[in-house]
């Protein structure tokens, strides 16, 4: 293997791009705006640019490059192809074959951010020293990956550890963004938990701190649970009920050694982790009761640690 290879986590307002040594080290870092005029027309060039200034200013031969891994906001396929990234402006574009035209590097590695950040939390973060692993993401939504005998699991369609998308209420009247109802995503991310606050908050007549904010965040539901604050222990409560069947039915399927939980959410710590697994163990078929429950560890770096990984193998 060769000495060095780049990790590239593209995101909708920036991209992340990181040299690593191909023992794993991190030698520097640094951010590239994401262009996205002319439908992200400019995107995998200015990554390109990036990349060979990277190793002009290091003196770095081309040669001494292993490849290049990148993860990117949508669908792929063949571990080569975005069928559509909405958020970049595309349609069907062949990554893979893009940058080896631009940057002269033969190997190229792409993934779905999310099963790329699962990776990277498998390889150096929450999920270290086991081969399989399912990432939740607990952000605006919720998002996932799943890691089986070390590698990325995406699917025939590229859409496997769509966790946010598990149908967990199906008289559920609102409708989730992907233009259905009831899934994960409504509850147990950070719009899904404000949510949540405010309609628990109308249902009750007990006295809380959340009273005295207009709109109750997430963070603020999680930081009045731990202050011992009745109802928003009730929330924390029905929010990780949700998340820990859901968690249930995943290992109905997967059987992981461990699930690990990243995103925003996941700063409240114990609580959440505790509360989870309390309500996973109550809904888990019995040979799949032992599954850890993790905090990611990378935060915003786990998906250029990822992409790095695919390049490793």
């Amino acid at each position: 293997m060769k000495s060095y290879a780049f990790g590239v986590d593209l995101g909708g307002t920036t991209v992340k791009i990181g040299l690593f040594r191909t023992d794993g080290e991190l030698v520097y870092r640094h951010e590239i705006p994401t262009r996205k005029e002319k439908d992200g027309a400019y995107i995998l060039g200015d990554i390109a640019k990036a990349v060979k200034k990277d190793l002009a200013d290091r003196k770095i031969s081309p040669d001494e490059l292993e490849g290049i891994g990148i993860d990117i906001p949508g669908p792929v396929i063949h571990d080569s192809i975005v069928n559509r990234a909405v958020n970049l402006g595309w349609g069907v574009v062949d990554v893979a074959e893009e940058l080896k035209k631009l940057t002269g590097v033969e190997k190229i590695c792409v993934g779905n951010d999310a099963n790329v950040a699962a990776l990277g939390e498998m390889w150096k973060g929450g999920g270290k020293g086991h081969k399989n692993v399912v990432m939740v993401t607990l952000g605006t939504g919720v998002g996932g990956g799943i890691i089986l005998n070390g590698k990325i699991l995406p699917g025939v369609f590229g859409a496997a550890g769509e966790i946010g998308h598990i149908q967990v209420n199906p008289d559920e009247t609102l409708i989730c963004g992907c233009g259905k109802n009831g899934h994960l995503e409504q509850y147990a991310s950070a719009t899904g938990i404000a949510r949540v606050a405010k309609e628990m908050l109308a249902q009750s007549e007990e006295p809380s701190s959340l009273r005295g904010i207009a709109s109750p965040s997430a963070r603020d539901v999680f930081d009045a649970a731990k202050a011992g604050d009745f109802v928003a222990l009730e929330i924390v409560n029905h929010v990780c009920r949700i998340l820990g069947r859901a968690l249930a039915m995943i290992s109905c399927v997967v059987d992981p050694e461990i699930f690990v939980i990243g995103g925003g959410v996941s700063k409240a710590g114990s609580i959440l982790t505790d509360t989870v697994r309390k309500y996973y163990v109550e809904a888990a078929f019995h040979a799949s009761e032992g599954t850890k429950i993790a905090l990611a560890e990378l935060g915003n770096d786990a998906g250029m640690y990822g992409a790095v990984k695919m390049v490793l193998g």
